[in-house]
């Protein structure tokens, strides 16, 4: 079975590719949209036709994940095809680097990550450009200072990339942007806008030779800024539906349940028209069969703090956490001659995956020594399901600004198990039958968590993950950062727990 099923893995992408020896690829990736942000994965508030057409066009994976809960992490997975530990970035770069840093009263100290991808890595533009491929980014960056932009990891061009620019230092999501790798444009340009101009000229300008454009917009991170025209219009919608805000709560945080958010649901448009100028651009040049097309995310939508603009139900919580709603992500993808158009593909797949499935689709083979961790998509999408189910993991040692607490989490087939380092104590939900991780499972399935709980040790070990420590200045006295759900009433002899890795 095995061997049958690598001559699959050699022989799907070939089979898929057939109408290219060379593809294109367009990945979009967005900033804290949540899974259900978009109208093909069940908004009924924000309007995204252009988006909810490439779902009709392509695929829609109902179980794809972000590597971590925070943005530069899950972007060093996508291009690195690693997981976040391996990269030593854990964290957002800009969280404090070092535990004598912190300055918060919590139960641990978060550990200490890098802030800057190695140049070393080899990345996806990288392996690409050595074998002819024109390499472009646009947008948010987040993986760097000045000496590690997308300019040293492989793209040979770079519209944006620093964090220090766009909405993040200047604040301006309009003209002037403040951005030194993006020119100002007439005031008031839009910058989603702008983003998908650059793209679509670097297409036009490479449409003979094959090329990879990455569009990384900063939508829709905070701050919260959209075109007044949008605004308005669901301004008004919001008012015709009747909905108001309604709130529940997630550890010590109040969470959103309703998308009613006027100003979020413009930018959630705005970066969906966005996304249909560029890919009017491939039809309009007559590469659409030559085109492999991704949208995704980098982690869940914000809905406990910052303003909480989004609702993430039926999914549990958001940005920042380790439940589904902070993991979970839409993931599209439109490539040339695959069967079942509009279907939808249910197998857990994260962000690592990418990079296998770029280079697979591409020819070009990984390179030597590289950790394989993320596996190739197109048996996936040529519709052969993976014969065992492979277990996804995620460890996350800091505080979420959002509310999240320390944490690693892994998923195999149905079941998912969360660690929570501040009490050691452990979570089991049954995702298929409980997406909104409503029922804690432990107590009856001891033998499980025990399964996963071996699965994690393993996980934790071979990708070097680092833990977070006590934290010897902790004073219970005062205000704790504590952010995990209390723990449940459980009987010691029935509530299964490894020795803690807190030091």
């Amino acid at each position: 079975m095995f061997r049958f099923f690598q001559l699959l893995l050699f022989l799907a992408p070939c089979c898929v590719l057939a109408a290219a020896e060379r593809p294109n690829f367009v990945f979009f990736l967005a900033d804290d949209l949540g899974q259900r942000d978009l109208g093909c994965y069940g908004s009924t508030f924000y309007e995204t036709p252009n988006i909810d057409q490439l779902a009709r066009d392509g695929l829609r994976f109902t179980n794809a994940y972000a590597a971590c809960p925070v943005c530069s992490p899950t972007r060093a997975s996508i291009l690195t095809g690693k997981y976040p530990q391996r990269t030593g970035i854990t964290d957002y770069i800009g969280a404090p680097l070092k535990p004598d840093l912190w300055k918060r009263n919590t139960m641990l100290l978060p550990a200490p990550y890098r802030d800057r991808l190695a140049l070393e890595e080899v990345t996806v533009a990288k392996a690409l450009k050595r074998t002819g491929y024109a390499t472009f980014f646009a947008g948010k960056w987040h993986l760097g200072p000045e000496g590690w932009y997308p300019e040293d990891h492989g793209f040979d061009f770079n519209k944006g990339g620093n964090e220090k620019g766009g909405p993040y230092g200047g604040k301006k999501y309009f003209s002037p942007y403040g951005n030194p790798r993006l020119t100002d444009g007439p005031p008031g340009e839009h910058l989603p806008d702008r983003l998908a101009t650059e793209t679509a000229k670097f297409i036009e300008a490479n449409k003979t030779r094959p090329f990879f454009a990455y569009l990384a917009f900063y939508d829709v991170h905070t701050p919260l800024m959209a075109r007044k025209d949008l605004e308005q219009k669901y301004e008004e919608k919001r008012k015709k539906l009747g909905l108001e805000p309604k709130w529940g709560r997630e550890g010590t945080r109040d969470v959103r349940l309703v998308q009613e958010h006027a100003v979020y649901a413009g930018m959630v448009e705005a970066m969906d028209q966005a996304v249909g100028k560029v890919l009017r651009k491939i039809d309009e040049l007559g590469l659409r069969q030559n085109t492999i097309v991704i949208f995704t995310s980098d982690n869940g939508g914000l809905s406990t703090s910052e303003g909480s603009p989004t609702s993430n139900q039926p999914l549990r919580a958001g940005k920042g956490w380790l439940y589904e709603g902070g993991i979970r992500e839409p993931l599209l993808v439109r490539w040339p001659g695959t069967p079942g158009r509009g279907a939808d593909i249910h197998e857990p797949v994260i962000s690592p995956d990418f990079f296998p499935t770029i280079l697979d689709a591409a020819h070009v083979p990984m390179p030597p020594g590289h950790p394989h961790e993320g596996i190739s998509l197109a048996p996936l999408i040529a519709g052969v399901a993976h014969p065992n189910p492979r277990t996804l993991y995620w460890h996350y040692p800091h505080y979420g600004n959002q509310g999240g607490a320390p944490g690693t989490a892994v998923r195999r087939g149905d079941w998912k198990l969360i660690h929570w380092f501040e009490d050691d104590r452990y979570e089991l939900f049954n995702i298929a039958k409980d997406q909104g991780e409503e029922h804690d499972l432990a107590w009856q399935n001891p033998a499980k968590v025990v399964e996963l709980r071996n699965e994690m040790a393993r996980l934790h070990a071979s990708t070097r993950s680092v833990d977070p420590a006590k934290n010897p200045a902790y004073d219970p006295a005062k205000t704790s950062g504590r952010s995990a759900p209390p723990p449940a009433a459980v009987p010691p002899a029935t509530n299964p727990k490894a020795k803690s890795r807190a030091k």
